[in-house]
């Protein structure tokens, strides 16, 4: 994401979200609409979408932390606001929709900073993609994953499940979970490797701060460029994969961090990573 921007102003307040940033690092994104478990409406995928690019420009925020208010994580597209709404709009409007909801994804995948999901409860339809698409998945024993495109009619691969799934869980369980939109319970989310850390239950945002504290405290952009191989390479074939990385560590052996390191393990001391 290119820190260069034109006229827009920095946004200071999000309608359909609440962003709280702490000044080493380390912002939370809260879906903040809890009568309805977190339901997104057109407005609330838009804004994760800019607020996503913004944080990806400014360059402050070294990890982040996606939560949801209340009794769960998120229902998924409000059926009144969103599925009612769709039914009125022509084949233009529904594609600038659902292009829209990729792009929220895509800024999730593409941004210069781990993701941390904190899921308690249903992580449904669109919310179950949105966790998907972090970088870790932290859980309590009541979350539920459930992909439930195909219950309303429509494909389970929405929003790049199907290209992301299998590459979690792997093709035969994201077959059955995307085909039949049975609920992945916390137990055999963590056995097939859909969450990264099981928590004791209401411990899911504190485990997931403090993972992403750990993660800001680290050389971010060894772990920028890190992310962005996990998602460049999925499809390259070896050679052109090796030849990235030979390049991307070259890059980066010319970073500040990498002298750091040597000089802190010289000194026998922590490094002090900068991102540099």
């Amino acid at each position: 994401m290119s820190p260069f921007t034109g006229s827009a102003s920095r946004t200071e307040r999000w309608k359909h979200l609440r962003l709280t940033t702490t000044d080493d690092g380390v912002a939370t994104v809260t879906l903040a609409r809890p009568e309805k478990i977190n339901a997104l409406t057109f407005g609330a995928y838009a804004d994760l979408r800019d607020l996503l690019a913004e944080l990806s420009r400014e360059r402050s925020v070294r990890a982040l932390v996606l939560a949801g208010e209340g009794r769960g994580f998120c229902s998924g597209g409000d059926v009144d606001e969103i599925i009612g709404a769709t039914l009125t709009m022509d084949t233009a409007q529904l594609l600038d929709f659902n292009r829209m909801t990729g792009q929220v994804v895509r800024a999730l995948r593409e941004c210069p900073f781990p993701v941390v999901a904190a899921v308690h409860g249903v992580a449904a339809g669109a919310g179950a993609v949105l966790a998907l698409a972090a970088d870790f998945r932290v859980a309590a024993p009541s979350a539920r994953f459930a992909f439930l495109f195909t219950a309303v009619g429509l494909s389970g691969g929405d929003m790049g499940a199907a290209y992301l799934l299998p590459r979690v869980v792997g093709l035969g369980h994201a077959t059955r979970i995307l085909m039949l939109g049975e609920p992945v319970r916390a137990p055999e989310a963590e056995r097939i490797g859909l969450i990264s850390e099981l928590t004791g239950e209401g411990e899911a945002d504190t485990r997931a701060a403090v993972l992403a504290r750990r993660l800001a405290d680290g050389p971010a952009l060894a772990l920028a460029q890190t992310k962005a191989l996990l998602t460049a390479e999925l499809d390259m074939p070896l050679a052109a994969a090796v030849e990235m990385d030979a390049a991307t560590q070259a890059l980066l052996m010319n970073g500040e961090d990498y002298a750091e390191f040597h000089a802190a393990f010289t000194e026998k001391r922590p490094p002090k990573w900068r991102g540099r």
